[in-house]
Order: C-alpha cells, then sequence, then structure tokens
C-alpha cells in the first residue's frame, strides 16, 4: 500500500463516506494489518468529525443557555455539578463525620438504608441449603422422579414388589453419588471464597460511622447472642496474632524520594517529636507543610520489611500485633498550615481513632480505609489523600479488564490533606453517590462540605478517575487513604460476575427428552396391559374362577386395571434406566480422571495439570462450536518485546515474529524459515552487535539477557562518528529515553546498584524505554529537578516542564523539555496517522515515504508500531503556549476540550526522527493452536479490554486475522449508524457466500473452503449492537464470520455476547481466560475455561476446567472432548438398547397370562441385569473407547466437525437403536417360545423343562448375551479391559445361575442341571443370539466398506495403512521385536509444539533415503494413502499384500531400518510413555494453492496401496460438480526431510487415490437409511459432515 494510501489528504477524507459504506449498500473491507490499521483511524476520524460537527449544530442553543450557566455558576462553588448519567437505582449518600437528615433516620434513630455486607459467595451452596437445592437441582432430571414414585409404590404390597427396600437403593445411590460430586466441587468454590473474604486490610476504628447502625446483626444473632457489637472476632484476633509485634507503628509520608513508610517504636521517650520525620528523611527546600505527618499502620504480614531508620526510637518494620497505638499525643502546635478544604483544624475531636487491622469481610460502606503499596483493593473505594506529592497513586487493573498496565488514579481534591488519624476525625464532609451498576468506566458521584474558615457550601465532582476498584492493586504508591463506597455484590467486579451457573451437558438435556419418550412407551405399554387384564378380568367362566380364587385385589375390574396399571410400572421400569445415571456418573469421573493424567497437557513451570471441575460436561468438549477468548494472559504472556525501528528511513532489527511466520507458512515458504536455524542466526547476531557496542562506549545499565532489539548494523552506525545516521539514532533514542511517565527502580541498589527495572502505565512504554537502556540510552531517573539519562555512557539532565498525557482520543502524548544547552524541545510520540497530520509542511517527503512504508511492513508483520517525532521550541512560542494551556487546565467548563485545543496549538510543525515496532509475546503455540481449532471448524472470537489497535495487532500476530480474510470494521456512535453498518456487512457477505443457512448439520466451517470474513468491533459499537433492536442482525453477521474480535469490552458484555451466541444460535460455547474479569463469560458458556497463571486464581477457580497453556486447548476439545463426546453417546444408545431388549421381551409374555404383570424372569435376574450382567460393557464403553488414536485426531481436526454439528447422537440414532432393540427382544423371545411349544418337555435326565422358570432362563439368557455382544460389536478400541469385561460379564451370569441353582429356592432349584445339559437350551441360545445381531453386523459391515465415514477411512490407515509410519508411532510388532529399547515413544520425526520452540534434529539424516521424485508425497505428510488402483480396477483388502514398491510410491519406509536419527540426536520427547498423542497442535503443513481434499468423493471401494501410474503423481484439477465432503486434508510436513522443491511441492496423488465417505450419508452413522444431499453452492470444497 502506497504511502498516500496509509494515510489519505485531509479532502479525501471530508468527502469519503462517512461509514464505509459502497454505493452498493456494502461495507468496505481491508486485508491486511497495515490497512485495517488505517481504516480503524479513519473511522476514529470519522468519529471526531461527527462529534466537532454535532458540536457546531449546538452553538446557537449553548449560547441561548449560557445566561443561565453563568447564573447557575455564580449560585455555586467552584465546580459545578455535573449532570448525572442515567443509572438505574437509588443514589446513596454516605455521610462522615456529618449527622444524617431527619428523613433517613427510622423511629429508633438508626440509618433507614441498609448496605450490603463486603463478605461476597460464589459457590452454588451454603451448609443449610446444600440438601434442598441440590436435590431440586438432581430432580430436574424427569428420571429421578420417576424413579422416585416407584420407591413410593413399591412399598404398597399391593402392587406385587417384593423388595421394596432394595428398590429404593439405586435412587439413593445415585443421588448421593451425584451430592458427593456437586458438594466437593462448590467446597472448592467456597474455599476461595474464605480465602479472598479473610484477606487482610486496614481500616480506621474507635471511631464513629454513621451510615451503619449501632447493632449491624442480624435477628438469629440477636437471638443467639452472636458477634456483640464492638467485639473483635475469632478471625480478626487470629490475623492480628499472625502479625504480632506489639508497639510498632508506622511513620507515613508525602514525597517523591526517600522512604515514605517507616517504623518507630510506640514506647519512644522522645514521642513528643514524633511529628518530625526521621533523621535524614528531610530534603533540601521542603517546607514544614509538607513534611511527614504520622500515624500508625499494621503492615501486611510476610511483606518485605524496610531497613533501620536512624535515630533512636526507630526499628526494623515488623509484623503488627493486636491493635494499634494512637497519636493522641500528636503535637497540635507542630500543624502550621491553614485548614485545607474539609480539614477543620479548629475543629475539636476525640483522639481515639486509630489504624486497626481487620478483614476484607468486616469492611463496611463509609469506612475510611488505608492501603499500602503492592494490596489489593477490598472494596470500591474514593481516594481521599494519596503519598504522592501531587496526589497520584497507580492501579494495576489486570483482574478487571486484563490489563496488567498501570492506570493513574488522583485523590479528591478537598480532601488531599488528609495524612493522618486526626485529619480524618476533623473532616466533615458527604459523598453523593451514583447507584451501584456494572459499567467499569464510569462513576460520577459528588463530595459535599463547608469551607472551614467561611462556612461557604462547596461540592467537588467525583468520576471514575478517583475510585479505586475492587480487585484492583495498588502499584507505585506507597499509602492511599480512602472511603468505602460499594462493598461485596455491589462492587463493579461482583456486578461483572454473575451467579454460579448449574450446568448440564448437551447430551444430558437430550436424554430427558429421550427418557420422556420412554415414559411415553411405558404408558402406553402398561396401559394396554391395564386394559387387556381389565377385559379378561371382567370374563365369567373361565379358568381363573376355579385356579385364581381370591388373587385379585377387589371385585371390581377397573380397579384391578389399575391396580396391574401400577404393577406394570414396577415390572417394566427398567426401561427408564436408573443404571444409566449411575454409569454416567462413573464414566464422566473416568474421563475427568484420564484429562488430569494427561502428561501432554501438564506444564512443568508451574507444576500444574489441567484440573477438571466440572466432571459431568466431558462430552460438551466436542461439540464446541464457538471459542470465547480473552487476549491479555491468555492469548499472550503480556511481554512486549522492541524488535525492529526504523530511523531517518533505515530499517533496523533481525527478529523474525509468530505473523511473519504464520503468513510464510501460508504462502508456502515456511520450510525456508527454519527455527532451529533462526534462534542460532539471532544468537551470532546478538553477539556481534553486543561486542561492537561494547567496543564504542561502555553501557553500564545493559542487561544482555533482556535485549531484543538485535541489529549489528545498529551497533555500526552508532560507532561511525562521521556518518549522519548515527546523530539520527542518538536523537531517536534520546528521544525514547525522554518522553515517556515511566519510574525508574533499583530492586537490590546495594548488590546490583546498575540494575534499573521501570514501571509504566503501560508495556509499551515499559518496552521503549527498556530498550533505549539496552541500545545505550538508559533513563536513570526521574526527580523534581530534572530527568537523568546516559547517552552512550554520558549522563544527561533535562528539565521537565510539561507532560500531555496520552488518551484514546488523542492517540499520542508529549514533553516538553528543556535539554542541557537550554534549549526548548518538544518530543512527541503516537500513532502515525496522528504524527503524519501534525509534520512540518516542508518536511522530506522521502524519508515520511520510507518511514510509512517501513511501519506498514512491521504492521503486517504483527508488530505494534509507533512514530517518533520531536520539534525545537522558541522561547516566545513556549511562554505563551504556557499561559494558554494553563487556562485550560483551571478551566471549569470543557475542561477537555481546552486542553485539546491548546495541545494543537504546540503539536505541530514535528520531524520525524523515526518509528518503533513491538511485538506482544504470545504464548507458546498459539498460532499453531489457532490453526488447529480452525480446521476443525471451531470459529474463534476474541474479547478484550484492550484498544482496537492492540487487538488488531494480536489477531494478526497469532493468525487469527489472515491477509486473505475480508475484515470489517465497526464503529458507530449511534444505534442507526451501527445498524447501517451491520446491514453493509449483512450484503458484503452475501454477495459472495449467498444467502446464509441455519440449517444444524451445516454449522462449523470448512478452512479454506470458500471466502472468510473477520468482525472487528469496539466496545461502544458493540453496546449498540447488542442492544434488542440490533442484536439479531448482529448475531447474523458474525455468525457468518470465521473470526470476530471485540475490543474495549467490559466483564458484562463478554458474558452478553457468549450469551447471544448459545441462545441465538443454540450453538455449543467454551469461554477461556485468565483473570477475575473473565469470570462473566466463563460461567456464561457451555464450556469454561480458565488458565493457572499470573493473574491470580479466580479465573481457574471458576471455571470448568483449568490448565495452565491456551495450546492445551486443542488436546483437551480435539481428542479428549471428540473422545469423550462419541463415548456418552454410544453409551446412552447402548443403554436404552439393553433395556428394551429385557423390558419388551417380558411385554411379549404378558400376552400369554392375561398381562397380569407376571414376571418372566427370576426375579434376581431382573436385580441383576442392570447392576452386573450387563452394566460394565457400556461403562468400559464409556470410558475407555476410541474411534482413532489420539495423534490422528490431532492430525486430522476435521474429524471434530461432526461433533459440532451434532451427528453422534441423534434422535434417529436413538429410535434405530430402540427399533434394533424391539426386534431384538422379539426374537430372543419367540424363538425360544417357538422352541418350548414345538419341541419336547423333558431334559437329559428326565425332568421337565416347562417351567416357567426354565423358559424365563432361557429368554434372559439369550438377551444378556445379546445384549453384551451387541455393545461389543459396537466398541471399536478392543483393550485387555475390554476383552474380560464383555466376556466376563456373560460368564458371570452363567456362573451365577449355576451358583443359586443349589440354593433352596421355591422355582430355581437345580436348574444348571436341567438346562445347561439339555441341547436344546444352547442352541436356542445361540440361534437367538445369532439372529438378533445378524442384521446389526450386516449393517456395520456394509457402511464401513461401501459408505464409510472419514473417520472409518483413517482407521483403515491406522490398521492397515502407514498412518502410525508418518505419525511416528511404533509398530506392535516393532516393539515386540525390540523389547530391550526405551519403552517410550521414539518418534521417527519431530513434531513441533510452536515454531519458536528449536528441535535439535538433524533433517538430512533420511533426506538421501528419500527419492527426490518422491519428495512430493512425504514420508511424514498425514493426507491420507491412496485407496483404489489409478487404473479404475476395484481394489480388495489384499492388495496390501501385493508385492509392490511401496517405499517408492510413498516415499517412506515403514520398518524399524529406516536410519533415523539417535536418541541423542533428538530433544526431548514431549509426550507420554503410551500412545498418547502430542499437545501441539500440529506438525508443520505442506502447502498447497488450492486446499485439498482428505478424500474426493470416488465409486471405489475403500482399499489398499496400488502401485500409482505416472499420472498418479500428477496435480489433480480442482474438484468440480456435486463434490461435497466432511474435510480437507493436514499434510505436516516433515522435519526429518530437506526442504521440497518448489517442482515439486504441490505434487500429490490424484483424485482417484483418494477414497471418503458418500456426501448422501445421513447424520447417522449407524443404522440409518441413506439419503441424498445437495453439496454447498458456496464452493466446491465446502461439504457435509457424513
Amino acid at each position: 500500500m502506497s504511502f498516500f494510501r496509509r494515510h489519505p489528504h485531509q479532502d479525501d477524507l471530508e468527502h469519503d463516506d462517512e461509514d464505509g459504506i459502497d454505493p452498493e449498500l456494502r461495507l468496505r473491507t481491508v486485508r491486511t494489518a497495515a490497512s485495517t490499521l488505517a481504516e480503524t483511524a479513519r473511522q476514529e476520524e470519522r468519529s471526531e468529525r461527527r462529534r466537532l460537527s454535532m458540536k457546531g449544530k449546538a452553538f446557537f442553543h449553548r449560547m441561548s443557555q449560557k445566561k443561565k450557566t453563568r447564573e447557575s455558576a455564580t449560585s455555586q462553588a467552584n465546580a459545578p455539578e455535573v449532570p448525572t448519567p442515567p443509572v438505574a437505582g437509588v443514589r446513596r449518600k454516605i455521610y462522615v463525620n456529618s449527622p444524617l437528615p431527619r428523613e433517613e433516620l427510622d423511629s429508633r434513630g438508626e440509618p433507614v438504608v441498609r448496605y450490603k455486607r463486603n463478605k461476597v459467595r460464589t459457590s452454588k451452596y451454603t451448609i443449610i441449603t446444600f440438601l434442598p437445592k441440590n436435590l431440586y437441582e438432581q430432580f430436574r432430571r424427569a428420571a429421578n422422579i420417576y424413579f422416585l414414585a416407584l420407591v413410593v409404590a413399591e412399598v404398597f404390597p399391593l402392587f406385587g414388589a417384593t423388595t421394596p427396600q432394595l428398590a429404593a437403593l439405586p435412587l439413593i445411590f445415585i443421588l448421593g453419588i451425584t451430592a458427593i460430586k456437586d458438594g466437593i466441587e462448590d467446597y472448592r468454590r467456597a474455599r476461595l471464597d474464605e480465602e479472598v473474604n479473610t484477606s487482610p486490610s486496614t481500616k480506621l476504628g474507635q471511631w464513629r460511622n454513621v451510615n451503619q447502625p449501632t447493632d449491624p446483626r442480624s435477628w438469629y444473632d440477636k437471638v443467639l447472642g452472636l458477634n456483640k457489637p464492638g467485639r473483635v472476632t475469632r478471625g480478626v484476633r487470629r490475623l492480628r496474632e499472625r502479625e504480632a509485634e506489639e508497639g510498632m507503628q508506622i511513620v507515613l509520608s508525602k514525597g517523591l524520594e526517600g522512604n515514605l513508610v517507616s517504623m518507630r517504636v510506640s514506647n519512644d521517650p522522645n514521642a513528643s517529636l514524633s511529628s518530625l520525620p526521621p533523621a535524614g528523611m528531610q530534603r533540601r527546600g521542603d517546607s514544614v507543610s509538607s513534611i511527614a505527618e504520622f500515624h500508625s499502620y499494621p503492615p501486611k504480614a510476610g511483606e518485605p520489611k524496610l531497613v533501620d531508620m536512624p535515630g533512636p526510637g526507630h526499628a526494623r518494620l515488623g509484623s503488627w500485633a493486636g491493635g494499634s497505638g494512637t497519636l493522641a499525643i500528636y503535637q497540635e502546635s507542630v500543624r502550621s498550615r491553614s485548614s485545607i478544604g474539609v480539614v477543620n483544624d479548629g475543629q475539636r475531636m476525640a483522639g481515639f481513632a486509630r489504624w486497626e487491622r481487620t478483614l476484607w469481610k468486616k469492611l463496611e460502606v463509609g469506612d475510611i480505609v488505608l492501603l499500602r503499596e503492592n494490596e489489593q483493593i477490598p472494596a470500591d473505594i474514593v481516594v481521599l489523600s494519596t503519598s504522592d506529592p501531587d496526589n497520584m497513586c497507580y492501579v494495576e487493573t489486570k483482574n478487571l479488564d486484563g490489563e496488567t498496565n498501570l492506570k493513574p488514579r488522583k485523590s479528591v481534591r478537598a480532601t488531599a490533606s488528609i495524612t493522618s488519624e486526626e485529619d480524618v476525625e476533623r473532616s466533615s464532609f458527604v459523598l453523593d453517590s451514583e447507584p451501584p451498576h456494572q459499567n467499569l468506566y464510569l462513576y460520577h458521584g459528588v463530595l459535599r462540605y463547608r469551607e472551614p474558615e467561611h462556612g461557604e457550601l462547596k461540592q467537588e465532582s467525583v468520576s471514575i478517575n478517583e475510585m479505586l476498584l475492587r480487585g484492583c492493586t495498588l502499584r507505585n504508591t506507597a499509602w492511599v487513604i480512602g472511603l468505602v463506597v460499594f462493598t461485596g455484590p455491589d462492587t463493579k467486579i461482583m456486578l461483572n460476575g454473575g451467579a454460579t451457573p448449574s450446568k448440564q451437558s448437551k447430551i444430558e438435556k437430550e436424554t430427558n427428552f429421550n427418557v420422556i419418550v420412554n415414559f411415553v412407551v411405558l404408558f402406553g405399554m402398561c396401559l394396554i396391559s391395564a386394559i387387556a387384564n381389565g377385559l379378561f378380568d371382567a370374563k365369567s367362566g373361565t379358568s381363573a374362577d376355579f385356579f385364581e380364587i381370591d388373587e385379585n385385589p377387589s371385585s371390581s375390574p377397573v380397579v384391578n386395571a389399575i391396580v396391574t396399571f401400577v404393577s406394570c410400572l414396577i415390572a417394566f421400569q427398567n426401561i427408564v434406566p436408573v443404571s444409566l445415571y449411575i454409569s454416567i456418573e462413573i464414566v464422566k469421573t473416568i474421563q475427568a480422571y484420564f484429562i488430569s493424567q494427561d502428561i501432554d497437557m501438564y506444564y512443568k513451570p508451574l507444576d500444574a495439570a489441567c484440573v477438571p471441575k466440572t466432571w459431568n460436561i466431558s462430552d460438551d468438549l466436542g461439540q464446541i462450536e464457538y471459542v470465547f477468548s480473552d487476549k491479555t494472559g491468555t492469548l499472550t504472556q503480556n511481554i512486549m518485546e522492541f524488535q525492529k525501528c526504523s530511523v531517518h528511513g533505515v530499517s533496523y532489527g533481525e527478529g523474525v515474529t509468530e505473523a511473519q511466520r504464520g503468513a510464510a507458512k501460508r504462502d508456502g515458504t515456511g520450510e525456508l524459515m527454519d527455527p532451529l536455524e533462526q534462534d542460532r542466526q539471532l544468537r551470532v547476531l546478538k553477539q556481534d552487535m553486543l561486542s561492537k557496542m561494547s567496543n564504542t562506549f561502555k553501557n553500564r545499565y545493559l542487561q544482555e539477557d533482556k535485549l531484543t532489539l538485535i541489529s549489528p548494523k545498529l551497533a555500526e552506525d552508532l560507532a561511525n562518528k562521521a556518518s549522519e545516521q548515527r546523530g539520527h539514532l542518538i536523537a531517536f533514542f534520546r528521544a525514547l529515553a525522554v518522553c515517556h511517565t515511566v519510574l525508574s527502580d533499583r530492586p537490590e541498589p546495594l548488590e546490583h546498584p546498575y540494575h534499573l527495572e521501570y514501571k509504566a502505565e503501560s508495556p509499551d512504554e515499559a518496552a521503549l524505554v527498556a530498550a533505549a537502556r539496552d541500545a545505550g540510552f538508559p533513563f536513570i531517573q526521574k526527580s523534581r529537578d530534572g530527568i537523568d539519562i546516559e547517552v552512550m555512557g554520558q549522563p544527561e539532565r533535562y528539565t521537565l516542564l510539561n507532560v500531555l498525557e496520552f488518551n484514546s482520543t488523542r492517540k499520542r502524548m508529549s514533553v516538553v523539555v528543556r535539554n542541557p544547552q537550554g534549549q526548548l524541545i518538544l518530543y512527541c510520540k503516537g500513532a502515525d496517522s496522528v504524527i503524519y497530520q501534525r509534520l512540518a509542511a516542508d518536511h522530506d517527503p522521502a524519508i515520511k515515504e520510507k518511514t510509512s512504508q517501513d511501519m506498514e511492513a512491521y504492521a503486517n508483520g504483527g508488530l505494534r508500531t509507533l512514530c517518533i517525532a520531536q520539534r525545537y521550541l522558541s522561547e516566545e512560542e513556549y511562554v505563551g503556549w504556557q499561559r494558554v494551556y494553563e487556562d485550560a487546565t483551571n478551566s471549569i467548563t470543557d475542561r477537555d476540550a481546552a486542553i485539546d485545543k491548546a495541545n494543537e496549538q504546540i503539536e505541530h510543525s514535528l520531524t520525524i526522527l523515526g518509528a518503533t515496532a513491538l511485538e506482544d509475546k504470545l504464548q507458546e503455540g498459539v498460532p499453531e493452536a489457532i490453526e488447529l481449532l480452525h480446521q476443525a471448524g471451531i470459529k474463534l472470537w476474541i474479547l478484550t479490554g484492550d484498544k482496537i489497535q492492540t487487538a488488531i495487532e494480536i489477531g494478526f500476530s497469532c493468525n487469527l486475522l489472515k491477509s486473505d480474510m475480508d475484515i470489517m470494521i465497526l464503529s458507530a456512535e449511534t444505534v442507526e449508524a451501527a445498524r447501517l453498518q451491520i446491514e453493509g456487512g449483512l450484503n458484503k457477505i452475501a454477495s459472495v457466500l449467498g444467502p446464509p443457512t441455519l440449517d444444524p448439520r451445516k454449522r462449523g466451517f470448512v478452512s479454506g473452503a470458500q471466502a472468510s470474513f473477520a468482525v472487528v468491533i469496539d466496545g461502544d459499537t458493540l453496546r449498540h449492537a447488542l442492544s434488542p433492536t440490533l442484536s439479531s442482525l448482529f448475531l447474523n453477521l458474525t455468525t457468518q464470520c470465521e473470526t470476530v474480535v471485540c475490543c474495549r469490552v467490559s466483564p458484562a458484555q463478554k458474558a452478553l455476547v457468549v450469551k447471544l451466541v448459545k441462545e441465538g444460535r443454540s450453538a455449543m460455547t467454551l469461554s477461556i481466560g485468565d483473570g477475575a474479569n473473565d469470570v462473566a463469560m466463563i460461567q456464561e458458556a457451555n464450556i469454561g475455561c480458565g488458565l493457572l497463571g499470573l493473574e491470580g486464581s479466580q479465573a481457574a477457580m471458576s471455571a470448568d476446567y483449568a490448565f495452565a497453556q491456551f495450546r492445551f486447548l486443542t488436546k483437551l476439545l480435539l481428542v479428549h472432548g471428540r473422545w469423550s463426546y462419541q463415548r456418552v453417546a454410544d453409551m446412552h444408545s447402548n443403554f436404552f438398547y439393553k433395556n428394551v431388549i429385557w423390558t419388551f421381551a417380558m411385554f411379549w409374555f404378558q400376552i400369554y397370562n392375561n398381562f397380569d404383570a407376571t414376571y418372566l424372569y427370576q426375579y434376581t435376574f431382573i436385580l441383576l441385569y442392570n447392576l452386573v450382567f450387563t452394566s460394565l460393557p457400556v461403562i468400559v464403553l464409556g470410558a475407555f473407547d476410541q474411534d482413532i488414536n489420539a495423534k490422528a485426531a490431532l492430525a486430522f481436526p476435521q474429524l471434530y466437525i461432526r461433533g459440532i454439528r451434532g451427528l453422534e447422537y441423534t434422535r434417529l440414532k436413538f429410535w434405530m437403536y430402540m427399533l434394533d432393540g424391539l426386534y431384538q427382544s422379539v426374537v430372543v423371545f419367540f424363538i425360544p417360545y417357538l422352541v418350548w411349544t414345538l419341541g419336547l418337555a423333558a431334559s437329559w435326565n428326565g425332568k421337565a423343562i416347562e417351567s416357567i422358570s426354565d423358559f424365563g432362563t432361557t429368554v434372559s439368557v439369550a438377551a444378556i448375551f445379546a445384549a453384551n455382544l451387541y455393545v461389543g460389536m459396537n466398541t471399536r478400541y478392543w483393550t485387555i479391559i475390554t476383552w474380560i469385561v464383555v466376556i466376563g460379564s456373560s460368564v458371570v451370569m452363567v456362573l451365577w445361575i449355576t451358583v443359586y441353582s443349589f440354593f433352596d429356592t421355591p422355582n430355581f432349584n437345580d436348574e444348571v442341571v436341567v438346562l445347561f445339559g439339555e441341547i436344546s437350551f444352547w442352541a436356542t441360545v445361540l440361534f437367538s443370539v445369532v439372529v438378533a445381531l445378524a442384521p446389526r453386523f450386516v449393517v456395520k459391515f456394509l457402511k464401513s466398506a461401501y459408505m464409510p465415514l472419514d473417520r472409518d477411512i483413517v482407521r483403515e490407515m491406522w490398521v492397515l495403512g502407514d498412518l502410525k509410519d508418518r505419525l511416528g508411532i511404533e509398530h506392535r510388532r516393532g516393539r515386540k521385536q525390540h523389547r530391550d529399547m526405551e519403552k517410550t515413544p521414539i518418534f521417527h520425526q519431530p513434531h513441533y509444539r510452536s515454531e519458536s520452540e528449536v528441535s535439535s534434529v538433524h533433517i538430512d539424516a533420511v533426506s538421501a533415503v528419500v527419492p527426490a521424485r518422491d519428495k512430493g508425497y512425504s514420508a511424514d505428510s498425514l493426507s491420507p494413502p491412496p485407496s483404489a488402483s489409478p487404473s479404475g480396477r476395484p481394489s480388495t483388502h489384499e492388495a496390501f499384500h501385493e508385492d509392490v514398491n511401496r517405499n517408492q510410491m510413498l516415499g517412506v519406509s515403514p520398518r524399524p531400518g529406516l536410519p533415523y536419527p539417535s536418541p541423542d540426536d533428538m530433544r526431548h520427547s514431549y509426550y507420554s510413555a503410551s500412545d498418547i498423542p502430542a499437545p501441539s497442535p500440529t506438525p508443520p503443513l505442506i502447502r498447497y494453492d488450492h486446499a485439498p481434499p482428505m478424500a474426493s468423493v470416488s465409486t471405489e471401494l475403500v482399499s489398499t496401496h496400488a502401485v500409482p501410474t505416472a499420472e498418479a503423481w500428477q496435480r489433480p484439477p480442482p474438484p468440480t460438480g456435486a463434490e461435497a465432503f466432511e474435510m480437507h486434508v493436514r499434510a505436516p510436513s516433515g522435519g526429518l526431510q530437506s526442504p521440497p522443491s518448489p517442482s515439486h511441492l504441490y505434487q500429490m496423488p490424484s483424485d482417484s487415490s483418494y477414497m471418503t465417505a458418500y456426501d448422501s450419508q445421513p447424520p447417522d452413522d449407524d443404522m440409518a437409511p441413506r439419503h441424498s444431499e445437495e453439496p454447498s453452492q458456496g464452493s466446491a470444497y465446502y461439504g457435509q459432515a457424513i
């Protein structure tokens, strides 16, 4: 992009379309990072012009109101009250040393308004509410209500239940296990709550808070006599004992230097001198009024101790003991100042107030608190006073908005003179505060007080800049005194959090429907039985009159029918299996254990594995369609590195960013950027640069390990004194060292006096100053005398005159300094679009063009750019501007506008010094993980509190935003403007992709199959988009995009976005974050993941899954999630099947006994059927089954799309299993019935086999054998446990018959003798089982052979092909032959976790073995093997054994003889000792000019490799016609093979050598009939899941 396109002329901007809509009502899009950033700058300029235009339109209206405004201003004090923003709720007034008005008191003189405590609770239960609330949640399952009703019915003998006590045990067991699990999960949350609530804090004690009642206890505390007012509770007493060191007091002082917090002994005999600072603390020039004022302060336990202060009576800082002393002996004669603000020195005071150590949960609204550096803010607090002379303080807000940069806050001007307990007692004011609300960036209050000297009523506006929010951390400020305004649930962080939800998995919700269906079936069975039995009972003259005398409950057929109905409910109850819920709890517990033990998700630096906290939603991990991620700390490490710079048109810096690697990978040149080689070259260049710099000058402050700007050319230019470039470099780095608001710190001044650390408002600014330090221009310190720096070893001091601060509107910051030569210089740094508009008219155009090109290249490489400029000022210009600036800062009305106008008068005619480029370091493996998630069809949204430019740069860095995407930027100030832009975006997408579809079978997307879009939206526009009028349009737009980036969003907005997608599209969502600001969206999503990291544990404790790195998400979803979803889906279906076959067999028996609910089976079989005989095979299926290996699942992420589309557990599949069970119940009942009817009724020993026990046992044995073998047929992964359980369950049943036959029972004596010795029994059982299972077996064979799914093809590649060789997995046969080798897998090729990780594998070890002509189809390619002969003849599985040279075809040697690198040459394996796959997202990819299919549609059978013809190796044409397929191939490139030449890069097997499942396959893959389905119209590559 040219310079003029990047920075359009102002005239062009004036005529540019205000909303970026083209004449066809389509939203304009951009592609590259530079153009995206430029478009955001234009959007902001448009917004600014609109704002100014609106102000111009309102000019006459303002003029008409000016007179009224003057009159109002005259009648009020200094600061007129700002109009209150409309916030719902009642405003609260907080009184300090001022009596409450009568209308705010009740009849007893107590405050009417009661505020919430500061105690918070994120857990769902308490000890009192656990039992009822947990039972309520469990009985939301329809099945549990049904089981409870059955238990109640079985208590009555009338209904024929034999053992009602045993019937209640399963229900009690499932309720108990679930309650224990829920209790353990919630107990962890409660422990975190208790830890937070009992955190120590300091408040003013022995002082009356008039806003609280004298006895704030609840009624039951008063009745029980608990927590009496004034009594020190046990928790507070323990805190004080823990921090015990009697008699220590803290001395606080205001200032910039020295010890602002020191200690003295309270029994100091010279206590009368306590008002003076210790020796050495007073600086020259300090007036008496600025000298420290002292008061006691208990330090926090475990904090670093201060050094001993000189002079008697001063001791080392220790802990603090049970209360603190008071300063009643404070010498009031020392006060030489007059009363300032709210402090009235002439007012009498009690003198009893003192600072007391207390707990967070003890704080109340209206309390005065004392905060110390590095302490967390316990509540929402208005700042009254700080240790800074300018009354500033700094807070870190990462728990709120995820940003780790420091935010400046200031105290209220009227209260800035408060520095001790006595000052608080002498103060009197009222804070009129707005109600609590969620907006983190808005607060409005008014502080009213009477001026002490004249009694004049004054007021001062209080904004968010004077407020510290709960969860933030105080930084770079010795102490702060504040007033508690909002506590506990009313604080902004808690209002943004929301209640802890109770989550149910999608399959569990669907199970409720299936259970209801079974209820209907059961009701029908019972109703038929009741009606039939009533009709038979009404007949007279039957045999029942003789053989069933007095057997009926009553003489009424209707009553008997009702009794029969309830009896049938009990008899057929297994059709709704209570054991299903027991088994599910067991299975999900096992799955959670496996996830927690996965070594691939273990992070050694934190000693943290993946921790499942919610066990019952693991199957949802396999159905995620949308991932919502935080940015800071989740995708990034929040570490800024100065990578490149451009100085006077010359670019410096040799580093390679993640975005550049990703772009090279997409362009097909990734093999040329080997991480090992890059790392080696950078180390050499760094040493060369350091050597040259050390020969030029001595840099005592250099930190070699933190030097990231690597450029030997920079060192050469600095060393060349004859070069003109040297002067430009010195001016550039001098500007970086001077133009900032950074604070320097020497952590160890004695041991390491030249070790400097910088603390800044943003990590960007700290990185710029650190880069200048390591380049030889260190910023030493900032004092009242000036800014001390060094320039290539020579000290310089600059006098700081003015700081023009950075804000999101200005997008620049400037400083005015006087250099050592006495010249006035304005240094300015900011966004390039802003700086370029303010350059001098005669600026060198070549420098402008070259710097712009460099910044564009940096931005496209994912770097964050800033432009640096300067201007020399004359004395006259500066003096005149200074007057204007002071008038603007003192302005009462339109202060911000006046300051901006003053800044414009001096920030012009700039000269470019250069540009900087910073990289926000990503977490390891993030770009690869995002790419893998996209290939799996998962859409990733970023929800961040950062500004829009930062989010765009990170989006390109992590390959979330790509240059081939059409990026739409939404930025609007009104609802109508937002509507226009959203509709324009919809028109743009519709013109390319056509109308959207809501077909659930088309969920997800195929990466690269069609044009891709992305949306970038800011917080204000998002607020409009989430309104009821636009939410549906916004949802329609964003869900058609692959990526959405939301900037400047609050925690509550994050949750609203997640809720909109989850409910609006019925989509499965996952949220991942690492800070307290992410808790709301974590709780709102179907799955919440919290990262264990630097931002505390609140996100991890509130999450369903907690782990340490973002890249682990790929293993969690694509492997464990996919497995869990398939396992639970198959387990549900098989459970319903096996209960249908068992129950309906007994129902058929009712036909032959008048439907009187007679049991067909012996009662022990009914009890043990779901408990012992058939439960374990299904549990093993749900716990251990795998359709493909984990490494294969990561190699083919497109298989995940079946979960997104919900194709593994459909209602069609449920009904097919139900019908299968119905068919098999007919077989297992009527075949034995026919044998018993037509055959001999005698056993080999002469005993009759005509009893109901003989017949019922035969049916039950056949049903149990069929059910267990059926589960075995549906099992894809047979382990030793599977063999034992499937076969052993049937064997246990046979053994039970044998053992139980020898017990003395009424109807089962010698049953083993009667049946087991009779050939007709075994023949009947065998024949029944074969006939029952034959249809299922035939259908599975036909589907796998002729209509396979993609996973079936991968399985065939795994079992019969060479997929194991490609993935570096040793064959089982090979392991048996090499038992002396190391048992952990030795991979034949490296499997990179990220591009930044280097490997010591020598890639030439195998290159000689692989023929050059075969490199187009490399050994490590993961594309599926050719499965059919190119000649067109159908190949068979026997073709795998043909004597063909497979090595020549595939370029691999599958046998261990291949000369792989030795273990010494390989890096340590990242994998476990088992075959569990790598955690990394993917190996590097082979590049294609178009996305090749994993398998194209072919009419040939799934088959073997045959010798290909020469044509088979040519690149096939793009698929045309009605081609549709489930996924695209992922073909990782080799780490052991030399990079293929360009001529071979795109060679691959032809379409005829691939095989896939038919597109016409229905959603269900088991027994559903086939039907045709039209392919997508969007692209020939876009296909449907099979």
